[in-house]
């Protein structure tokens, strides 16, 4: 990311990952960073994989990607042969059910993943990975702005709570993590989260408390972060998170801090039902 690390984000300490690193060769056209990952990850935690989809039909000139463009045979060939990778790999299970963007090259990146390993579990459609959802909540406002503008200077105006017809930045943030925490597999599984780049790349901002980035922030396809949480309550827990090979710890109560000094009621937070703030 552009800028410098906010004081409530801090790596954890290196005990804390494996050091294993597999020696297997990458599928072909994965983004190099998540081999990187994969080798600082954890042993026996809640893990989730919240990934952009695999390759898809170029958008056009401006960022805008039709929800119709579908995942190209590479792309396809990639989602299955990366699952079957995390699969033979890691000391984690993808047995568990996966979560996904109801958009086609969402869905079939997820199914895809869990066939390359072995497997066929139920992909639940989440309205909070995809748009409108997370992010925007006046489509008929933000869309002609994001056509305008483009991509990146769109998630960019996000972040400074410059853009109509949007969530509040902690908000959007906040409630991704939430829908993460609910739906966390068992001990020493690995769920799958699949969405779009403009979610990952406003997600991973809001981590770093960051209020602009450039193309080199910008999440690559079939690029993901993988996170884990605490065993604690939503509001009492750390989400730690695994990004291009480094690891961070942020404080859930540090993002619900923010989005309380911005003067918004927790009310308007997606939170777990047994979260009582007041």
């Amino acid at each position: 990311m552009s800028k410098n690390l906010n004081n409530s984000l801090s790596t954890p300490a290196v005990e804390k990952s494996t050091g294993h690193t597999p020696s297997a060769p990458a599928p072909s056209h994965l983004p190099d960073s998540m081999i990187a990952s994969v080798g600082l990850l954890p042993e026996g935690e809640r893990l989730i994989l919240f990934t952009r989809h695999s390759l898809r039909e170029r958008s056009d000139g401006n960022g805008f990607a039709s929800y119709q463009l579908p995942l190209t045979p590479k792309g396809r060939i990639l989602a299955k042969s990366w699952g079957r990778w995390l699969a033979g790999h890691l000391p984690y299970s993808l047995d568990v059910d996966s979560i996904s963007s109801p958009i086609g090259r969402c869905i079939d990146t997820a199914q895809l993943m869990q066939e390359g390993a072995g497997l066929r579990r139920e992909i639940t459609h989440q309205s909070l990975l995809v748009e409108p959802g997370s992010l925007v909540t006046e489509p008929e406002i933000a869309n002609p702005i994001f056509k305008e503008i483009g991509v990146l200077n769109f998630i960019n105006r996000f972040l400074q709570g410059n853009l109509e017809g949007t969530k509040n930045t902690y908000q959007g943030g906040l409630d991704l993590l939430s829908l993460f925490y609910q739906h966390q597999p068992q001990h020493g599984h690995l769920m799958l989260a699949v969405s779009h780049d403009t979610l990952l790349s406003a997600f991973l901002a809001v981590m770093f408390d960051r209020v602009e980035i450039d193309w080199n922030d910008w999440p690559k396809m079939m690029e993901g972060v993988f996170l884990w949480f605490d065993d604690k309550p939503f509001d009492q827990a750390n989400a730690h998170f695994v990004w291009r090979g480094k690891i961070y710890t942020r404080p859930i109560s540090a993002l619900l801090d923010a989005h309380r000094k911005a003067g918004l009621h927790p009310s308007t937070l997606l939170l777990p039902p047994e979260v009582r703030l007041r």
